[in-house]
């Protein structure tokens, strides 16, 4: 028996049910801002009656670019992660290149390959990947997408990847000289999550600096970015009575809960204890005391990974590489020198 299959509707069949030009419907689809919101309305009902699916092909319109970015993005209920998803989307508007992106809640294979298809099946000029776990590689992700322009933001330090980073181990370094400077030599860490690249690049440069200098690293406890795991781990500390006169917390969030520990047990701050923490968020000035911690450009990396991301796009041969912005150290109150 002759089977028929029922033909694919396209681009122009939408644009017919609902009466508007192909533009149009290509614009709705890749949500640009400047649609009417009854033509928006007419072509979204025209694509749920026609059982429309689109994809790149589809969207390809006489070979013009969509002026759409596709996202990645995990751990965006962390501050870092949240600022680097607002400064890239603002660095995209800026281009006049509209943005849409997928949450996930793993880096593995499975999880990252359902976030890519998700966003092939809208046109995207290219890929932008704010995974700062460990996870998926930069190969995997070119075997995902193909010949995709991909930029990973947060990655490896030093990957021969196209890549924008800040300089963790910079800013770790800044944090540890000032502390020895002070004439701090028995540490204390409070560190993130293990599997968080940052975290480990943070904790593997503290000990190296701690061990040219000579100094002690009397503890070292894995929080989870929260202030609670702060406060909570630092009350271990000083149950256990390890002895330190510095504390370097990996976040702000964290550094906020070992002041209140540390507050709770009478320990001053900075004459018994100096705590240092990591990103300089808007409330670390407010902090009691204010808090000394180092300053991470968020802006500055949404812009690198988005204008390197676009500068591929329209210049393929443009050079693989790093691209690294510099952390400052930003000194207040929470540090001092020790007092014999």
């Amino acid at each position: 028996m002759l089977m028929t299959y029922r033909q694919r509707p396209t681009l122009h069949d939408v644009a017919e049910r609902a009466g508007v030009s192909y533009q149009t419907v290509s614009r709705v689809i890749n949500q640009h801002r400047y649609v009417a919101d009854d033509t928006r309305a007419r072509v979204l009902t025209a694509i749920a009656e026609l059982g429309f699916r689109p994809n790149r092909a589809a969207q390809s319109l006489a070979g013009n670019r969509s002026r759409t970015l596709g996202m990645i993005t995990f751990g965006i209920n962390q501050y870092g992660p949240a600022q680097m998803m607002i400064h890239i989307e603002q660095a995209a508007r800026a281009a006049k290149y509209d943005l849409i992106f997928a949450n996930v809640n793993d880096t593995s294979m499975l999880s990252m390959r359902a976030a890519i298809e998700t966003l092939l099946h809208w046109q995207i000029d290219g890929l932008l990947c704010v995974t700062p776990v460990a996870g998926v590689t930069y190969d995997d992700l070119r075997l995902l997408c193909g010949a995709m322009p991909i930029v990973q933001i947060g990655s490896h330090p030093g990957a021969a990847s196209p890549s924008a980073v800040i300089d963790q181990a910079h800013g770790t370094r800044l944090m540890a000289e000032h502390l020895l400077a002070l004439g701090h030599r028995r540490f204390a860490e409070i560190c993130g999550p293990a599997d968080w690249i940052d975290a480990q690049v943070r904790h593997e440069k503290l000990l190296a600096v701690l061990a040219e200098a000579g100094a002690v690293l009397a503890a070292s406890h894995e929080g989870d970015w929260t202030a609670e795991s702060g406060y909570r781990l630092t009350q271990q500390m000083l149950a256990d009575g390890t002895a330190f006169t510095a504390l370097a917390v990996a976040n702000d969030q964290m550094a906020l809960g070992a002041l209140m520990a540390l507050r709770e047990r009478g320990i001053g701050v900075p004459e018994q204890v100096s705590v240092v923490g990591f990103d300089d968020i808007p409330e670390a000035v407010y902090f009691a005391p204010p808090l000394t911690t180092v300053r991470q450009d968020f802006a500055q990396l949404g812009r690198d990974g988005s204008e390197y991301l676009l500068e591929w796009i329209h210049t393929p041969d443009t050079p693989i590489m790093q691209r690294a912005t510099q952390p400052e150290l930003m000194v207040r109150g929470s540090t001092g020198v020790v007092i014999k």
